[in-house]
C-alpha cells in the first residue's frame, strides 16, 4: 500500500544515494568511467528507502533513526554487490576467470574492494547524516500524512 512516508523515505534516500556516488565520483582516479553509476545507486536508494524505512515509519523517533540506518546500510550493501557483479561481469567478458564459481566468488572480492574505496571521513558523515535525516523526515512524514 502506498503511503507518504514510504515516498518521502523512497525520495529521501534516492538522493542521498544519488549525492554519496557523486562524493565517491570524486574519491576515485578521474579516468575512471563511470557511466550509470549514480542513476543506479538513486534507484538502489528509491527501492531501499520504499521496502525498508518507509514501511517502518511511525514507531517513533528513536526507531527513526535506526530505520534511516538500516536503509542507508542496505542501499551500501546493495550499492556494492550491484556495482562488483557488473565489475565481474565486465571482466568475465575477457576471460579472467577459469570457470563460473571463481566468477561468483569474485564478486565478494571485489565488494571488498569497492568497499575499501569507501572508508573516507567525508563520505561515511555524509552516509551517517544523511541516513538519520531520510530516517526522522520519513517519520514525520507518516505522522502528518496519514
Amino acid at each position: 500500500m502506498p503511503t507518504a512516508a514510504k515516498m518521502v523515505a523512497a525520495l529521501c534516500l534516492a538522493a542521498l544515494g544519488y549525492a554519496a556516488s557523486e562524493m565517491i565520483k570524486t574519491l576515485l582516479p578521474a579516468s575512471t568511467d563511470f557511466g550509470i553509476f549514480s542513476l543506479v545507486n538513486a534507484v538502489l536508494g528509491f527501492l531501499c528507502g520504499w521496502i525498508i524505512v518507509g514501511t517502518r515509519a511511525g514507531r517513533g523517533f528513536s526507531a527513526a533513526i535506526s530505520n534511516g540506518f538500516t536503509g542507508m546500510v542496505a542501499l551500501v550493501f546493495w550499492g556494492l554487490f550491484i556495482q562488483a557483479a557488473n565489475e565481474m561481469t565486465r571482466l568475465a567478458m575477457r576471460h579472467r576467470y577459469d570457470g563460473p564459481v571463481e566468477a561468483l566468488a569474485a564478486v565478494f572480492e571485489i565488494m571488498v574492494d569497492f568497499g575499501k574505496d569507501m572508508l573516507n571521513p567525508g563520505l561515511l558523515l555524509l552516509l551517517l547524516v544523511g541516513s538519520i535525516i531520510v530516517g526522522l523526515i520519513s517519520e514525520l512524514a507518516g505522522k502528518h500524512w496519514r
